[in-house]
């Protein structure tokens, strides 16, 4: 079985779509890990907008990176610029992946206007993740 490990800034929004999704269409063939190199806590919204495709992922949690230090991960994804570029040395020879998505938490406007931000980002997400999946876990 692959261990996947999907980085983000904090922890909170990107990394927690992606973790849920990887783990809905990779099924039993990877264990999915997400982590950030601070932690912000699992952002409300992004619970609110998974929920409403149909993946719970309120009983995540927001990880450091530091925590898996002893996992050897097949795949590490990193889905911000942010955590690309700052992530503190990771000791892995696993195959490295990288997308900079936008990140919802700083989506400004109306309620509205923002659960949309939200929403546009977990489907950009849940393609990458079905994607990802289909290339790379065969």
């Amino acid at each position: 079985m692959k261990n996947i490990l999907v980085l983000c800034t904090g922890n909170s929004c990107r990394s927690q779509l992606a973790e849920g999704y990887l783990r809905f269409y990779a099924g039993d063939k990877a264990n999915i890990y997400s982590a950030g190199i601070e932690t912000h806590g699992v952002n409300p919204k992004a619970i609110q907008v998974m929920a409403e495709d149909g993946i719970d992922i309120s009983h995540h949690t927001s990880n450091n990176v530091d925590e898996y230090v002893d996992i050897p991960f097949d795949y590490v994804i990193t889905v911000c610029d942010n955590a690309k570029e700052n992530c503190p040395y990771f000791p892995t020879n696993a195959e490295k992946f990288h997308y900079n998505f936008p990140d919802p938490a700083k989506a400004t406007g109306t309620p509205d206007e923002v659960m949309n931000e939200f929403r546009r980002v977990r489907d950009m997400i849940k393609t990458y993740a079905a994607d990802f999946v289909q290339n790379h876990l065969k």
